[in-house]
């Protein structure tokens, strides 16, 4: 289905007059994007679904809207006024308390990974992952657990096998002194620890098959 005949659909059943196909376009080449309304809209006229549409959502918007959801909702349900929660979506940054964080997973059905990305957690979590990796990880199972609910021997089963994997690139870059097999010891560490949340994410799901 082309842009005109999308656009056509959304004026026409969906009571969105100023659509047209070069907006369409634009959503396509992703140079703008649709609010919700038209997001809803775009999905009935192509016969899908929202989250469809979004693909794997990343924002609290886009796990909203991929639920078919409105703000009115999600504020109902977790005990917001709908403004404050309005403004939480416009600046992606949840500012609930633990009640209404746990009602709010709940309500998206959110993965555990994916309340920690909503609820801006991932760069306190990156934070603690580091310092785990480099220095003593046993220091770091209380702070990492007190962030994420999870058994704590599998915590520390995860931690430990982390540090292990970066202090053994470390002690190559020092056994390989001055050559490229340390530089590429080196760029593994350093990329080891800029996408040390990915790593603990699929150590996690590793150790738990």
């Amino acid at each position: 289905m082309g842009p005109e005949h999308v656009a056509y659909g959304m004026r026409a059943s969906y009571g969105l007059p100023y659509v047209t196909p070069d907006l369409v376009a634009a959503w396509e080449r992703g140079t703008t994007t649709p609010s919700g309304p038209e997001l809803t809209a775009l999905a009935g006229v192509l016969w899908c679904s929202p989250g469809e549409l979004i693909g794997a959502p990343r924002t609290l918007r886009e796990h909203r809207v991929s639920r078919g959801l409105a703000q009115e909702d999600i504020a109902r349900t977790v005990g917001l006024e709908l403004l404050a929660y309005q403004r939480m979506e416009e600046a992606d940054e949840w500012r609930g308390n633990d009640r209404q964080s746990v009602a709010l997973a709940d309500t998206l059905e959110l993965s555990l990974r994916d309340f920690i990305t909503v609820t801006g957690r991932d760069a306190k979590l990156a934070e603690l992952l580091r310092s785990a990796v480099t220095t003593r990880w046993q220091a770091y199972v209380r702070p990492v657990g007190k962030m994420i609910p999870l058994d704590r021997r599998l915590l520390e089963d995860v931690l430990q096998e982390m540090h292990t994997e970066y202090q053994g690139q470390m002690v190559a870059t020092l056994s390989w002194s001055g050559g490229s097999a340390a530089a590429d010891a080196e760029d593994s560490g350093r990329d080891f620890l800029d996408r040390i949340v990915d790593h603990f994410w699929a150590m996690l799901q590793r150790s738990t098959y």
